[in-house]
């Protein structure tokens, strides 16, 4: 496996844990200033900032514990694309049911002057998964 390959495994692997951890200051040095998340029936969250901002306001309210299944990842010069299948469970952090999402994400990265690379845009298409039978 290619070294570029490898660090944007470790990224991937390093934001799934950084968002279980809670972990704001690791997951701002995975994405550039200006990233910008697509998500389904929702605006384009554009920048570091907001994203930060709706992350913590999460944070008061839910836990998040994620896996995720890297499926592809291609690099061109010092740009790459990542492919990975994510399964979310947020989980209210004092009253009600977790919420489990799933599905597949695509992420753009860039390679910084320093050699690490950053999350540039990121469209994931999770969505709800239906409550397992009997949970109602």
């Amino acid at each position: 496996m290619h070294d570029d390959e490898q660090a944007i495994r470790n990224l991937i692997a390093s934001w799934i844990e950084a968002s279980a951890d809670g972990d704001v200051e690791r997951l701002r040095l995975l994405m550039a200033d200006d990233v910008v998340f697509l998500t389904p029936c929702q605006a384009p969250l554009r920048g570091r900032d907001a994203f930060m901002a709706v992350f913590e306001k999460g944070l008061q309210h839910y836990r998040i514990d994620a896996r995720s299944e890297v499926r592809e990842v291609r690099v061109v010069g010092d740009s790459a694309y990542c492919w990975t299948h994510l399964t979310v469970t947020i989980t209210p952090t004092k009253t009600g049911l977790p919420m489990r999402r799933s599905g597949d994400a695509l992420s753009f990265l860039q390679k910084q002057a320093g050699g690490n690379w950053v999350i540039v845009r990121d469209a994931n298409m999770l969505m709800p998964e239906p409550a397992p039978a009997g949970s109602m």
